[in-house]
């Protein structure tokens, strides 16, 4: 059974197409969303790259127990930010209609919104920062959450650009908004801000990145009521919003049950683990999350056999692209750590040898709650994370008392697998998705991992103790033995031939 949110779906007019018109019409969509992600892609590489460097300078500046203290604050902003606009953001992106006729009350129930939770969490700061173990995050949260007041601003205008796929202009408002946020946090972590200077970096950021967002948008900002365009912008985003509130307080949990249990100090060794794993989620899923939802939603527009072919095609290339990484990250983890950060940090390398299994879980999960909104089954997203939660809660609770912030990844990675996956794949069959004829596609992936595991352990035993060399030997091992397994041998072949002609053009001259 296929469910619907309140958006109303546009009836496709007869066009006379062949039996391949939804392989057209995906093509047709793919090129669009092809350009909206490889422009995501370079503007979240910048980002990301960007908070890699500014990682290392606050790793050295703020101690493990600073970055606890923020992790409590980021647990509160991550759920708030996903529901803040209650789901109006995701409801204009996939809204079957005129933009113009739904943007003034959609702003509207933004702002309304956003301020009425940032109001609760004013308010709710001290009760939630005791239950995660670290009082002294009070002002902070406070701080950091005011970012959902500006972000209600500009919900509606960085929807109405990622409905039509123009990620160039909201890569280019994060850019800039990134550009305040990395000098100011490092600057006052240097004069003894503390955990604040994330908040305060976080704050002038998003400020420069929602007057980019005003200009590039170009819609009239202007607030409105009609009541049924409001029902039907609540009726698909309530759900959505509930779901992606569901996923964020899923991947928080941790910071919260780590310190409620062990300290800030313990909770910011599980933060560094956690933000490492992130990378790829935060690059590859962040652009890809950019366009997915506009792109499935077009394709569930057409028909039933768009959106599948469309998932199909998508689903492989993104598991091929994510296992190797997942592989060295697990594998290469103490001598990650330890080069990129110092001794200090090493606690976290056990952390996240799980949370690198975690990572991959966390990708595939995500891209079927963007399905599932796509193609207006948000109330499916709901249910799939509460029996998510219903396992990920215990299974944290009793790895942290049994086995530390190790034991806390192990329950994470394990609820991830067994419970989550499988019932994002339920959701997705529901919906109308077929998945079976894309299994064939996964198979050489999962087998280029698994020869990539042995030689990356083996080649990083013989290098030494240096992390260095381990990171090098080790990893680039990997990386060959996984590309020559899974890249198809006609499409190396190419690659080797382009290389060569370059490098005769760069010899003859």
């Amino acid at each position: 059974m296929r469910e619907h949110g309140g958006a109303e779906p546009v009836t496709a007019e007869p066009s006379g197409e062949s039996p391949d018109g939804s392989a057209g019409h995906v093509a047709e969509i793919g090129r669009k969303a092809g350009r909206g992600l490889g422009w995501s892609l370079l503007g979240t590489l910048a980002t990301r790259a960007g908070s890699f460097v500014m990682g290392l300078a606050l790793a050295r500046l703020l101690s493990p127990a600073d970055f606890g203290v923020y992790a409590v604050a980021l647990a509160a902003t991550q759920l708030v930010m996903v529901v803040k606009d209650i789901g109006v953001m995701a409801a204009v992106v996939q809204w079957r209609g005129r933009l113009e006729e739904v943007a003034p009350t959609a702003t509207t129930l933004a702002m309304i919104s956003a301020v009425t939770l940032y109001g609760v969490f004013w308010v709710g700061a001290p009760y939630f920062s005791r239950l995660a173990g670290s009082e002294e995050a009070v002002p902070v949260v406070r701080l950091l959450t005011a970012v959902i007041l500006i972000e209600a601003v500009t919900a509606v205008r960085t929807a109405a650009l990622l409905r039509g796929f123009q990620v160039a202009k909201t890569s280019r408002a994060v850019l800039a908004g990134f550009a305040v946020n990395a000098p100011v946090a490092i600057a006052l972590a240097a004069h003894g801000a503390g955990p604040s200077s994330f908040a305060w970096g976080q704050v002038a950021g998003a400020v420069v990145t929602g007057v980019s967002m005003l200009g590039y948008a170009r819609l009239p900002w202007r607030m409105a009521f009609d009541r049924r365009t409001a029902a039907r912008l609540l009726r698909f985003g309530v759900p959505s919003a509930a779901g992606m509130a569901l996923e964020a307080a899923l991947l928080n949990v941790g910071y919260v049950i780590v310190g409620a249990n062990m300290g800030p100090t313990w909770t910011g060794l599980y933060l560094m683990a956690f933000n490492v794993s992130s990378w790829v989620p935060g690059l590859v899923g962040t652009a890809v999350r950019s366009v997915s939802i506009s792109g499935f939603s077009r394709l569930a527009e057409r028909d039933p056999d768009a959106l599948s072919v469309g998932v199909q095609r998508s689903v492989p290339i993104l598991v091929a692209a994510v296992l190797p990484l997942a592989v060295l990250m697990g594998v290469l983890a103490r001598p990650l750590i330890r080069f990129l950060y110092g001794d200090a940090w090493i606690p976290s390398a056990e952390v996240l040898r799980f949370l690198a299994v975690l990572m991959v879980a966390r990708m595939l999960t995500s891209f079927a709650l963007d399905i599932l909104n796509g193609q207006g089954a948000t109330r499916s997203t709901v249910w799939m994370n509460l029996g998510h939660a219903a396992a990920l809660v215990p299974a944290v609770i009793v790895g942290t008392r049994l086995d530390g912030i190790r034991g806390a990844a192990v329950g994470q990675a394990a609820a991830a697998l067994v419970v989550a996956l499988p019932l994002a794949a339920l959701a997705v069959r529901r919906a109308g998705v077929r998945l079976a004829p894309m299994l064939a596609a996964l198979a050489r992936p999962l087998g280029g991992a698994a020869l990539a595991l042995g030689v990356t352990l083996a080649v990083a035993a013989l290098a030494g103790e240096s992390p260095l060399p381990q990171l090098v030997l080790g990893g680039g091992a990997g990386v060959l033995v996984y590309a020559l397994a899974v890249v198809p041998m006609e499409r190396l072949k190419t690659v080797s031939r382009t290389v060569l002609r370059v490098a005769d053009r760069r010899g003859g001259s």
